[in-house]
C-alpha cells in the first residue's frame, strides 16, 4: 500500500509538469482517506452469499463487504478502499463495464438542465433529483446551528459534525441513484441523446471578489450554487457519456431557452416565468423547460442530417441582429 502511494504520487507529479492536472496537495483528515491495493491474485475477491463478498486486504485478511454488483468476469486487477465523510467504508474494483447498446430506433431527445427541474426532455418529462425530505431539512438548519454554537476541539463539534455528514451523505446518494437510474434508461431508449454544452465550473463560482472589489448579491449566487450542484447536471452527463460513447452531442446553449420551438422567433420577453413560455410572435404556449429540450433536440437532429450529408435544412431567419437562427427540421 505504500509503494503504490509513492507510485500514485509520483504519477500526480507528472501530471502537474505535464500541464493536465493541478499540483498535488498535502492530505487532510477526513479527506479522501483510503488506500489502493494492486496486483490482486484470482482467490482474493470471493462471494460468500447473495448479498455478500470478501476481499482479502493485506496484513489486514479477509474483510466482508456488501455485494452491490457483479465482478467483471475478467477477474479484478485492483481495487481501493475509502471512507467517507459519514464515517461509511467502501470498496471499488476497477473495472471498465460494456457501454449500452443503441435501441436502434433513430430516436433523438433534448435535455435540458435546470434548478426547478433537474431535467427536462422534449418528449414532455420532467425528472427531478431526489432531495432531503422536510423533516431532514429541519433537522439539518437546527444542527447546523448547533454546529456553530459548538466549540473548536470539542467532542461535542465532533458528533454534530459526523451527524450532519451522515445527513448530507443520505442525500448524495439519493442523487447517485437517480443519476444512474435516468442515464440508464436515456441510453437505452434514444440513439442520440442532446444536451446543453454548459461550463458547470465556471457557472458555480463564487461571486464574493475580493477586498478591493467585492462581490454583489453573494448570498443569491450561493444558492444558486447550491441548487446547480443539488441537481447533479455535470454528473448526469458524465454517466451519458460513459454508458452511451458517441451518442452524446452537446449542444450550443445560447438562445435556446428564448427560441419558441414552433416559429423559431427569439425574444427573451416569451419567457415570462420560470415554467411558462409564451411566444409573443405566435402565441405559442409550452412548459419553458421542455421548450428549450425541444429546441436543443431540433438542433442535434440538424447537424446528423448534415454530418450524413442530407438535404439542406433550411436559410437563416432574420429576426434580430446577431440572432440568426439556422431552421431544423
Amino acid at each position: 500500500m505504500q509503494q503504490q502511494a509513492l507510485k500514485d504520487f509520483a504519477q500526480a507529479m507528472t501530471n502537474f509538469f505535464g500541464g493536465t492536472h493541478r499540483r498535488p496537495t498535502w492530505r487532510k483528515r477526513g479527506q479522501g482517506e483510503g488506500f489502493r491495493i494492486v496486483a490482486v491474485k484470482a482467490g482474493d475477491v470471493r462471494r460468500v452469499s447473495r448479498n455478500a463478498g470478501e476481499v482479502k486486504v493485506p496484513k489486514v485478511g479477509w474483510v466482508r463487504f456488501r455485494w452491490s454488483r457483479a465482478v467483471p468476469g475478467g477477474g479484478v486487477k485492483s481495487y481501493r478502499i475509502t471512507r467517507d465523510a459519514a464515517g461509511r467504508w467502501h470498496v471499488a474494483f476497477a473495472a471498465i463495464p460494456q457501454p449500452i447498446p443503441a435501441p436502434g430506433t433513430g430516436e433523438v431527445v433534448g435535455v435540458d438542465r435546470g434548478v426547478a427541474v433537474s431535467a427536462a426532455l422534449s418528449t414532455g418529462e420532467l425528472l427531478n433529483a431526489p432531495a432531503l425530505r422536510d423533516t431532514e431539512k429541519t433537522r439539518l438548519l437546527r444542527l447546523e446551528r448547533k454546529l456553530a454554537r459548538a466549540r473548536r476541539g470539542s467532542n461535542r463539534r465532533a458528533t454534530v459534525k459526523a451527524t450532519i455528514a451522515k445527513l448530507k451523505a443520505r442525500e448524495a446518494d439519493r442523487r447517485k441513484d437517480w443519476v444512474e437510474k435516468t442515464s440508464t434508461g436515456l441510453a437505452r431508449r434514444f440513439d442520440v441523446i442532446a444536451v446543453e454544452d454548459l461550463k458547470i465550473t465556471g457557472m458555480t463560482r463564487s461571486a464574493r471578489g475580493t477586498l478591493a472589489a467585492p462581490g454583489r448579491n453573494v448570498a443569491q449566487k450561493a444558492g444558486l450554487n447550491r441548487g446547480i450542484l443539488a441537481n447533479g447536471w455535470g454528473r448526469l452527463v458524465a454517466r451519458l457519456e460513459q454508458k452511451a460513447p458517441g451518442r452524446v452531442q452537446k449542444i450550443n446553449p445560447r438562445y435556446t431557452s428564448q427560441t419558441c420551438n414552433a416559429c423559431r422567433h427569439i425574444a427573451g420577453e416569451s419567457r415570462e416565468s420560470q415554467a411558462l413560455f409564451l411566444c409573443v410572435a405566435c402565441g405559442h404556449q409550452a412548459n419553458a423547460d421542455i421548450n428549450a429540450a425541444c429546441n436543443i433536440r431540433d438542433t442535434a437532429a440538424g447537424h446528423a442530417v448534415a454530418a450524413r450529408g442530407g438535404p439542406p435544412l433550411g436559410g437563416l431567419v432574420n429576426r434580430e441582429p446577431q440572432r440568426d437562427l439556422l431552421l431544423v427540421g
